[in-house]
């Protein structure tokens, strides 16, 4: 089978994890025969550089007439000057909003090998297996007005959180889709009791619900999520939340698994369901991680399981993703960790070599 993918390396840590996302996408294919046409663009500080953007059009043209995006990562201090007019990430929102990518799958699974490398108790994290999906183009992040002005009184500046019917709607429908084909249990979060946006979420969720007579729905504000989390977080199966809400809560999840190096993420411009590709981009959630870049430091993990969920969302193939998941288990069940998840009587290697040992473990 044929598929093209574009692939934005992006900046700082980016092109050293997304070369072994590929690494392992390649052995992939050579098992199956598969052929993946990649094609490459800039995104980020890189983009601003080269072409004065963060994002050029011919890269989006080009991302648009791609099966899939594999997205490294993007920002740095060089680019973080506040009153700079364009910033690293404007590529990535500008990603997400012109190609409608409105669910945010984020899925935090703790390996079990790796129950010690956390700060929590074992017997906390253990069984974790929970996924995020966040409203990706509304909300703060989106809305107008959007601005900061000066007034006699000295500087003022306003964002705004606007979410309109169809688009939480939708989201919601992805939540209770994924639900129904793992514990049948969907908490939607959302600050109710102080926000009207969240009123009409969570007015919108329970019309929604109605569909999933299936599906057990809870509905959690935000503050009492955020510390259930870190209490019982097996509590949780399927999470759906609006955009600010998801980026903070997700992060703070990311620690349950040990290291932000170990979850992926897919962004996605549809519902998922069986049988159905959907056009995605695909990335780790964590930054750009300067200092790292050029060291050989980096963890692939989080890249190379966003791999796996491309094969699984965007291109039907279940069965090579899931060959992907069982490499990394393999890999870490044998005792390999990078700096990130590295504990006494393990073995330290690089980002190349954390490939590497994954790309033959998928390629059988």
């Amino acid at each position: 089978m044929q598929f093209s993918l574009a692939v934005l390396p992006g900046d700082g840590i980016g092109p050293e994890v997304a070369a072994e996302g590929v690494r392992v996408l390649q052995a992939i294919g050579k098992r199956f025969s598969h052929d993946f046409n990649l094609r490459y663009g800039l995104v980020g500080g890189v983009a601003i550089d080269e072409t004065g953007v963060a994002l050029s059009q011919d890269t989006l043209k080009m991302c648009q007439g791609c099966d899939a995006i594999l997205l490294g990562a993007v920002g740095g201090p060089k680019w973080d000057d506040p009153k700079a007019k364009i910033h690293p990430e404007d590529g990535l929102l500008t990603l997400r909003k012109e190609l409608e990518l409105f669910a945010n799958l984020r899925p935090v699974r703790v390996f079990p090998v790796l129950v010690d490398s956390t700060n929590l108790k074992p017997e906390v994290i253990k069984g974790v297996d929970l996924i995020f999906i966040r409203e990706l183009t509304g909300g703060l992040y989106f809305a107008r007005p959007k601005r900061q002005w000066q007034t006699s009184r000295g500087r003022r500046a306003t964002d705004s959180m606007t979410y309109s019917e169809q688009e939480i709607e939708r989201i919601v429908r992805v939540g209770f889709e994924l639900a129904r084909g793992r514990r049948k249990k969907l908490v939607s979060v959302d600050k109710a009791n102080v926000l009207e946006s969240s009123r009409l979420w969570r007015q919108v969720a329970m019309e929604v619900a109605e569909e999933y007579p299936d599906v057990e729905l809870e509905h959690m504000l935000v503050d009492a999520c955020a510390m259930r989390l870190i209490q019982n977080p097996a509590y949780f199966d399927v999470v759906v939340t609006e955009n600010m809400f998801g980026d903070i809560l997700t992060d703070e999840a990311s620690m349950l698994a040990g290291s932000m190096g170990m979850l992926p993420s897919a962004s996605l411009a549809g519902v998922p369901k069986e049988g159905v590709n959907i056009f995605g981009m695909y990335e780790p959630i964590h930054g750009s991680a300067p200092r790292r870049a050029g060291l050989d430091m980096a963890n692939p993990i989080a890249t190379i399981l966003s791999v796996a969920m491309m094969l699984r969302y965007s291109f039907g193939l279940v069965k090579e993703a899931k060959i992907i998941e069982a490499a990394v288990d393999e890999v870490l069940n044998g005792g390999y960790r990078t700096y990130d998840i590295m504990s006494e009587g393990k073995v330290r290697v690089g980002t190349k070599e954390m490939g590497e040992l994954i790309a033959r473990k998928a390629e059988g």
